[in-house]
């Protein structure tokens, strides 16, 4: 990571699919991921997530071949029926830093990535170039070739074609509660808001092409961490099958200098929990306030 890992670094996400050997040819083959990890969900993280019955699953993890310390998690299970991307609270999309974001789209083709919008110059915005794909499990990834800084932000250059999550998207209820519990509880800094006509948002409600949204970037220092957007009345919450992750983008992992000094109600107690990604530190998960799975890592 062309960053050193600090307090609110992202180390990981988890993606809920319902056919792990394909979304690892997917993640493998087509994304070039490397495998870390392969077996089943251990009682103790099922624990530690809070969802019992999701001991046993399959799991695969994976990481970039830059070697940065940020880690994909797959994990099997069924999708709902009734799931629409982008229509629910909760882990909107993962945000990969990735080389020639131009290239990726003949890279993916016939995979079971299905492209929802093409790479694209923005006027205005020369920081970066992105395109953003679904997975076979619906869930939503950004693949974001980084031009240069913007003026609050220090956005990762990729050392892989296809690197590490640098931004994790968070659709709310209440976008000011939910940035200030990001910043009480988890004593992280709130950048820029921006009010924008957000495509993606408009395009999954069918809203004019013309309405706006806004969205504040949370962060430590220049580093960004979490977009937290404001989404419609009419979206929902979403829903996970009794034993199963919330469907699509189904938890992040940050780091944390100190569980002791984070003042919220953990799912299970502090614990250490073995797998690459811990490397030996204690974790706990929270439900956030829109509903998401965040599970912090103590810094080693």
């Amino acid at each position: 990571m062309s960053e050193p890992i600090q307090h609110g670094s992202i180390i990981g996400g988890v993606v809920a699919t319902p056919d792990l050997d394909a979304a690892l040819a997917d993640y493998q083959g087509e994304l070039g991921f490397a495998l870390v990890e392969q077996g089943v969900v251990p009682d103790e993280l099922a624990r530690a997530w809070g969802i019992d019955g999701l001991a046993g699953k399959r799991i695969a993890t994976l990481k970039p071949t830059s070697g940065a310390h940020c880690f994909i998690r797959l994990i099997e299970q069924p999708l709902p029926s009734d799931f629409v991307p982008t229509t629910t609270f909760g882990w909107a999309s993962y945000e990969i830093t990735v080389q020639d974001v131009f290239g990726w789209p003949a890279k993916i083709e016939g995979s079971g990535f299905d492209i929802i919008g093409p790479p694209k110059e923005i006027p205005g915005l020369p920081y970066f170039v992105a395109m953003q794909v679904h997975g076979r499990g619906k869930e939503m990834l950004y693949f974001n070739e980084t031009r240069s800084a913007t003026p609050s932000n220090d956005l990762p250059f990729a050392n892989s074609p296809m690197d590490h999550i640098f931004i994790v998207i968070l659709a709310t209820p209440d976008r000011e509660a939910t940035v200030a519990w990001y910043r009480d509880v988890l004593h992280l800094d709130v950048g820029d808001t921006y009010t924008i006509a957000y495509s993606m948002i408009n395009n999954a409600f069918g809203l004019p092409s013309d309405n706006m949204s806004s969205l504040t970037m949370v962060q430590n220092g220049r580093m960004p961490i979490v977009e937290i957007d404001d989404y419609p009345p009419q979206t929902k919450l979403r829903r996970a099958d009794p034993g199963c992750l919330p469907p699509g983008n189904s938890l992040v992992t940050l780091i944390v200098d100190s569980l002791d000094a984070i003042e919220t109600d953990w799912i299970g107690r502090p614990a250490y929990l073995p797998g690459p990604l811990y490397t030996g530190s204690r974790s706990a998960t929270v439900l956030g306030p829109a509903g998401e799975l965040l599970e912090l890592v103590e810094h080693a």
